[in-house]
């Protein structure tokens, strides 16, 4: 370990989506998990809240990393894992996946020979290791590399770059064991009207009114509200006792969504914590399961909605925007998720060599 540590070892920091983290192939990282772990939250710089001595942004949407490796089986090309690290406190997460840097994960594994790259688009599968379901992206790779400049904005992140788009099946249930984990459309947790959905994310939804705030806030003005965190610690960590996921006391799932109604034209409004800061948008699969549960008649917040066109994505905002993500529902009672696409774009900031900490 002492060897790897003084070499420093090859890693890619990239935004994905509206997040930003570290990009390693598995193959460079110890086997062991827990060196493995050891060694991450050093590089991160981790446990810091301004993460001054690691790649960490002092920010849980910022101390990310992608771990990926050649697949084992024919049905995908690459394994995407997650792990989600700590700021202040020395934490490392595989609870959950990440949809966001998953938009770098099929750019990053043609960087890396993982993928050949075609002459004007690629397709790569991607088994997320978190949840054991496939996501497939495709994104611009004329003469047959990488291009990250485009004409695509999202939400959140300044400027423009190439699309990438992300198409999930088979991620109902996929870290609970059920679209709606509790066997409830909708209950009372803490005396708060919730519905508990899983469709790739973990998520409890509930009204802002329902904890006397309008759901307008910024993050900021949430973040300052110690009383609503308090709130939103104990009605996730009962929800997540009910979803089947333990204590999740010192995790980052569920996550919770606060929803209103929509003022900027979009289809609702939201507010999302990871697992009590305020999130800055809304992260990919956690917007994917909040649109799931706002499309199932009854459920908590489904009636703040307003119907996009026929055909349209739901268009979800949140304090820097929106996201618009689009969910097919058959016609089973109760219903089944046929897919969810959701269009993101990412970036490589900087490939290179990395020196942990000792």
């Amino acid at each position: 370990m002492e060897a790897v540590v003084s070499a420093g070892l090859s890693c890619m920091l990239m935004r994905g989506g509206t997040s930003k983290g570290a990009y390693f192939l598995a193959g460079d990282l110890p086997s062991d998990p827990d060196a493995r772990d050891d060694l991450l939250l050093r590089i991160m710089g981790t446990p810091d809240p301004s993460q001054i001595d690691g790649l960490g942004g002092a920010h849980p949407v910022t101390s990310k990393v992608a771990i990926v490796s050649p697949a084992g089986e024919s049905d995908r090309d690459v394994d995407y894992l997650f792990l989600q690290l700590g700021v202040g406190e020395p934490t490392v997460s595989g609870k959950q996946t990440c949809g966001n840097l998953l938009a770098g994960v099929g750019q990053f594994a043609v960087e890396r020979g993982l993928v050949p790259a075609s002459a004007h688009r690629t397709t790569v599968r991607i088994r997320l290791v978190n949840t054991g379901t496939i996501a497939v992206s495709t994104f611009p790779t004329p003469q047959g590399a990488v291009n990250y400049a485009g004409t695509t904005a999202i939400s959140g992140v300044p400027g423009t770059a190439a699309p990438v788009e992300l198409d999930f099946t088979e991620t109902e249930g996929s870290v609970c064991g059920s679209l709606l984990p509790t066997g409830n459309l909708r209950e009372e947790i803490d005396g708060v009207p919730v519905t508990c959905v899983d469709n790739g994310m973990p998520v409890v939804v509930a009204r802002a009114t329902d904890f006397g705030i309008t759901g307008y806030e910024s993050a900021e003005e949430l973040a300052s509200d110690t009383g609503l965190t308090d709130r939103i610690q104990s009605l996730r960590t009962k929800a997540g006792a009910r979803m089947g996921l333990g204590d999740v006391t010192g995790t980052s799932v569920p996550k919770t969504t606060l929803v209103a109604a929509p003022r900027d034209e979009g289809a609702i409004c939201t507010r999302t914590f990871i697992p009590v800061r305020p999130h800055p948008s809304i992260g990919v699969l956690g917007g994917v399961s909040v649109v799931t549960a706002l499309l199932l008649p009854g459920a908590v917040g489904s009636e703040l909605v307003v119907p996009p066109a026929a055909g349209e994505p739901v268009e979800i905002e949140h304090p820097t925007g929106k996201l618009a993500v689009a969910v097919d529902l058959d016609d089973s009672v109760p219903p089944r998720v046929r897919r969810s696409t959701v269009i993101r774009t990412a970036r490589k900031l900087f490939d290179g060599t990395v020196f942990p900490r000792s």
